[in-house]
């Protein structure tokens, strides 16, 4: 599912605009993005939680060349799922593409 269609699909089911529903997921997903930003956890009950995960840096190797290179520290969101939705996935047999 695209950030448009999660619009459009918020539009439908409540009977609003595209433009509200627009309003309304940017504010979530920047809302969820800053808190992130901030070094907060955003957790989602039911869904799952979001927390930034610190890496140390590493020598790693360029698929191309073979050549050793330094990857340097970063930080990366991490997502881990809610027991609700582990639940749902594993009644459906896990997660289906459509592509």
């Amino acid at each position: 599912m695209t950030k448009v269609e999660l619009i459009e699909s918020l539009a439908e089911q409540h009977k609003m605009s595209l433009k509200e529903a627009k309003l309304i997921v940017d504010t979530i997903l920047e809302t969820m993005s800053a808190a992130l930003t901030n070094g907060h956890n955003v957790e989602l009950r039911g869904f799952g939680s979001f927390q930034v995960r610190q890496y140390d840096a590493y020598l790693g190797r360029n698929p191309k060349s073979g050549k050793e290179i330094k990857v340097a520290p970063k930080k990366l969101p991490f997502f881990k799922p809610g027991k609700d939705l582990r639940e749902q996935l594993k009644k459906t047999g896990g997660c289906e593409h459509n592509d």
